[in-house]
């Protein structure tokens, strides 16, 4: 068991593939407080942060035989991590956008299909940023801090403000 402590991750990985339930426990005790930092950091409850770090696994499980450098599945993982998180975030947000758009539940029809086309049109903007700028934005949206900000761009802090500027700016132009 000594041994398996002193395991590099592509070992750990490649035991792993091969069905070694001792290498799967030490990766997972390796990474998890990783995957969990990554949901946090997206300001994630603990019900959908433990839906990301859970699906991470899965992933991992589907296509561990597919990785091309069993050394970068921390890497991965992060990866997959934070594509998850975006994936929560904006299904959060679609389920938000009428209330946070104006539109009351009470809105008439007409109130509704306007506050739809803008969410549309702002929606549709978005899509057409660069994906830093896509994360950043939505990030900032759900009230993120700048260090959480900083920690999942894997940028300064002092760079948060300025790349906001731009991708609001970039955005502006982009909404008709």
């Amino acid at each position: 068991m000594a041994a398996l402590q002193d395991d590099g991750t592509s070992e750990l990985v490649v035991r792993a593939r091969e069905g070694d339930e001792a290498a799967w426990s030490r990766l997972v005790e390796r990474y998890s407080g990783l995957l969990w930092s990554i949901a946090r950091a997206h300001r994630l409850g603990d019900a959908d942060a433990g839906d990301v770090v859970q699906t991470c696994w899965l992933r991992l499980v589907e296509r561990i035989g597919a990785l091309d450098d069993p050394a970068a599945a921390g890497c991965w993982l992060a990866t997959t991590a934070r594509n998850e998180c975006m994936g929560v975030l904006r299904r959060r947000a679609r389920d938000l956008a009428p209330v946070a758009l104006g539109a009351r539940p009470s809105s008439g029809p007409d109130e509704v299909a306007v506050a739809r086309d803008r969410l549309g049109r702002v929606g549709a903007a978005l899509e057409a940023l660069p994906g830093r700028c896509r994360t950043l934005l939505r990030l900032f949206a759900q009230a993120a801090s700048y260090a959480e900000l900083a920690a999942a761009l894997g940028i300064p802090v002092g760079s948060v403000g300025p790349t906001r500027a731009r991708c609001l700016s970039a955005l502006r132009r982009l909404v008709p």
